[in-house]
């Protein structure tokens, strides 16, 4: 009973220790007000130090699957990666079972501040796996989730979701989520239909609405591409803090308020990656982020990039495009009117990527003529000869050589349009040869087919056991093995059978005893074996004396 007694002691001790609300956002983060969303294959060790290297307050880790979280040792070695110096952090998990959630939050809530759920994830593997966005209408299973793991954690629970089309519906649902204990709520200003190319502007109205109907701290998330932007979103909405997620990646500098140049943060990265590793399709992700712009204009370094095994291959892409750069800039000094483009900056300053509007895409397509079809191309001069895979590479690329130097001039098969096999005695291909010499009863050598030979001597090889048969049917004799009738091997055995009583009669006739014949002959038969072997010996004894001598 005192047992029982005592961990209710320690679970309240625990819970006056574990800040809320308010408190957990002053004292425990700070007071942060930029955020660095989590980001699958994105937010790893590497990139947040960078991102809190140029402003970053608080970071969030990659999203994790708690099930698999929580099965596998060697994901949760590999996934969850962190420093001293990587403080304050938030881990977000996906879920769709509490028991399963709470074990997941366990393993980390030592080393992170607080534990995040996954309520935005609008991707199709999140449909697939039931989790993210698509359990917005489970209200009692997110309320079971949220409110045992802050029953149960050292750390408060957080959430990140997305809106309804339905205003009252979205505050609503903040509602229940603080109700349930979730002591922190991002809201991400897009619906669970708005991703893609038709992801379109967040709406920071609804925002601004759940933030006022809601006693705990609120992120906004959605629409920030410059510091300004941060700036303008906590006055509209009143927001505690602001989160990016593309901004960031495309400038990892953006909560500094300055754009520096792509090959900068490029360099900051790689070293980072070379302190905290972590996968190379990551690092190779965030440089292609970076490059972006950059890479419309250097397409070769684009393929330097894709083709790399190591990050040394990623930094000499960047010694590259650095000197290239470096180059424009001299000249856009001098003629600044030769690098006007639609961006904002020049293509070598770290900027965001704007997607464009599909509405305007859509027009721009039906603008542009038709495209002839690939039959009339495959009857052009130039494409005489070519498979239409040949002729598909040539037209996506048409310095492209499809031709080794060394090709040799292979004979076709009189039958098909295939290569002939070079030592086939009828010109053929495999195909073709088989199905003439088994049409045929023919042997062919190039392709080791035998059938007529085959064929000649099993014909010879019952045509001779015949011949054995009758001649041994006129004769009388059996084949030892052969087979025969029941009625033919009944009469031989009587003949034989016959043959040794006249034998035995004759013998007795004589007055001899057949076993005493039998002992005699055996006598003899050694006796003669004996001086066989006697003579023998006699041989090789003179023969090896002669050789000694």
């Amino acid at each position: 009973m005192w047992k029982m007694e005592e961990r209710q002691q320690e679970e309240e001790i625990q819970e006056e220790k574990k800040l809320s609300g308010f408190d957990f956002w002053r004292k425990t983060l700070n007071s942060a007000k930029y955020v660095v969303a989590p980001m699958v294959d994105a937010s790893e060790l590497a990139w947040r130090m960078l991102s809190r290297k140029y402003g970053a307050q608080l970071c969030y880790t990659p999203m994790f699957h708690s099930s698999v979280f929580v099965r596998d040792p060697n994901y949760r070695k590999e996934a969850m990666q962190t420093c001293p110096e990587d403080r304050p952090l938030i881990v977000q998990f996906c879920a769709n079972d509490p028991d399963t959630f709470l074990r997941a939050a366990q393993y980390v809530e030592d080393i992170c501040d607080a534990v995040d759920l996954n309520l935005g994830c609008p991707q199709t593997i999140a449909k697939r796996g039931h989790y993210g966005a698509f359990l917005e209408d489970e209200w009692d299973l997110l309320k079971k989730m949220v409110t045992l793991c802050h029953q149960k954690l050292k750390v408060p629970i957080t959430c990140k979701i997305r809106v309804f089309e339905s205003k009252e519906k979205t505050v609503l649902y903040a509602q229940m989520l603080e109700k349930a204990g979730c002591q922190l709520l991002t809201v991400h200003g897009r619906t669970k239909e708005q991703k893609g190319r038709f992801t379109g502007l967040a709406d920071w109205d609804i925002i601004k609405l759940v933030r006022e109907s809601v006693s705990i701290p609120v992120f906004a998330n959605g629409n920030i591409q410059y510091l300004a932007d941060v700036e303008r979103c906590i006055d509209q909405t009143g927001v505690q803090g602001v989160m990016s997620a593309e901004g960031n990646l495309h400038n990892p500098a953006l909560f500094t308020g300055d754009s520096p140049p792509v090959w900068k943060m490029a360099e900051d990265y790689l070293e980072l990656a070379e302190k905290y590793p972590c996968p190379l399709s990551y690092a190779r992700g965030h440089i292609f982020k970076m490059f972006h712009h950059s890479l419309n204009v250097h397409l070769d370094i684009r393929e330097l990039i894709a083709v790399g095994r190591s990050l040394e291959c990623f930094r000499l892409a960047t010694l590259k495009l650095k000197e290239r750069c470096l180059a424009d800039a001299e000249k856009f000094k001098e003629k600044p009117e030769l690098f006007q483009s639609e961006l904002p900056f020049p293509y070598w300053i770290c900027q965001p990527y704007v997607r464009p509007d599909p509405n305007e895409v859509d027009k721009n397509k039906e603008k542009k003529t038709v495209k002839r079809p690939l039959e009339e191309k495959l009857q052009a001069p130039e494409f005489a000869g070519l498979s239409k895979n040949k002729v598909k590479r040539l037209l996506r690329n048409p310095f492209k050589k499809l031709t080794r130097d060394t090709e040799e001039n292979y004979e076709k098969c009189v039958a098909c349009q295939n290569i002939r096999g070079r030592k086939c005695s009828y010109m053929m291909c495999k195909n073709c040869c088989k199905e003439k010499t088994f049409r045929e009863v023919l042997d062919c050598k190039g392709h080791r087919i035998v059938l007529r030979t085959k064929t000649s001597s099993k014909v010879a090889f019952d045509q001779k056991k015949k011949e054995m048969e009758d001649r041994n049917e006129d004769s009388g004799e059996v084949i030892l093995g052969s087979r025969c009738p029941d009625n033919e091997r009944e009469s031989t055995q009587g003949i034989n059978r016959e043959n040794e009583e006249d034998r035995l009669a004759d013998v007795n006739t004589q007055g001899e005893n057949p076993m005493e014949l039998d002992s005699n002959e055996v006598q003899s038969d050694s006796t003669n074996s004996l001086q066989m072997f006697n003579s023998h010996t006699l041989i090789e004894d003179t023969s090896f004396k002669e050789g000694m001598s």
